[in-house]
């Protein structure tokens, strides 16, 4: 592993310095992302919005560890995690990263129950302690007695609200979203950026939030604006935690 920074009160849960992240060479380089500076405390709700091509996605692949950047450094609590292997970065993302698509991305012929048991099937949990945490963590976003079906047999609200029991039944630090009502009508939308806001305010989950709608930003404590693959304005939103 990373020798890590030691760790302080002050140490944030995420901190990226300078990052930068370029795909291509020479007359053919394209920069999605030029000199990153981004602070994400414990606790804290953030949203990511900006244009199309503005470098959003990218910095929330990097900080999913499903990319790695060109230059600068991405901190987690401490750790360098750009010095860090693939299976190192495996496991930061097994063990402490919580992610919620807009597709969803269910196992479509197996059940709610198994599909937010499969994080721990790859943690090697016993059977009977999968279905457990799946069962709990199913409550925990209104689905008791839904265990049952297959994402076929629910609404799409549903279906958002499975993939987020998923995220969740590891205990992950940080929840990543990305555009998590983009498949979703106004009023489930609503509903799942309740259930969002109720998981980070009562369980102090960190959210971290891709998102092209104004409406939905306004739950977040902070919106951080990207333009041209930087960061243009980082400001406390005073309509957060509703």
């Amino acid at each position: 592993m990373s020798e890590a920074t030691p760790l302080t009160n002050d140490t944030p849960l995420i901190e990226l310095v300078g990052l930068t992240k370029s795909y291509g060479e020479g007359a053919a380089e394209i920069r999605a992302l030029n000199g990153v500076d981004l602070r994400v405390d414990a606790g804290d709700f953030v949203a990511i919005m900006g244009p199309s091509g503005s470098g959003k996605s990218t910095v929330m692949n990097i900080l999913g560890c499903l990319d790695t950047p060109t230059s600068g450094a991405y901190l987690f609590r401490g750790v360098h995690v750009e010095t860090l292997s693939g299976r190192q970065r495996t496991l930061l993302r097994r063990y402490f990263l919580g992610f919620v698509f807009q597709g969803f991305n269910l196992l479509a012929r197996t059940s709610a129950l198994e599909n937010v048991a499969l994080p721990l099937l790859y943690r090697g949990v016993p059977k009977h302690e999968r279905r457990e945490a799946a069962e709990v963590t199913l409550g925990q976003v209104g689905l008791t007695g839904w265990e049952k079906h297959t994402p076929a047999e629910l609404s799409g609200g549903q279906q958002q609200r499975v993939a987020i029991a998923r995220a969740l039944v590891t205990s992950p630090a940080i929840l990543l979203a990305d555009e998590p009502t983009g498949n979703l009508d106004t009023k489930r939308g609503r509903e799942i950026m309740d259930l969002l806001t109720a998981l980070n305010r009562d369980r102090g989950i960190t959210v971290l939030m891709v998102t092209h709608d104004h409406d939905l930003a306004a739950y977040a404590h902070r919106i951080v604006h990207f333009v041209d693959g930087a960061v243009e304005r980082d400001a406390a939103n005073g309509e957060g935690l509703r």
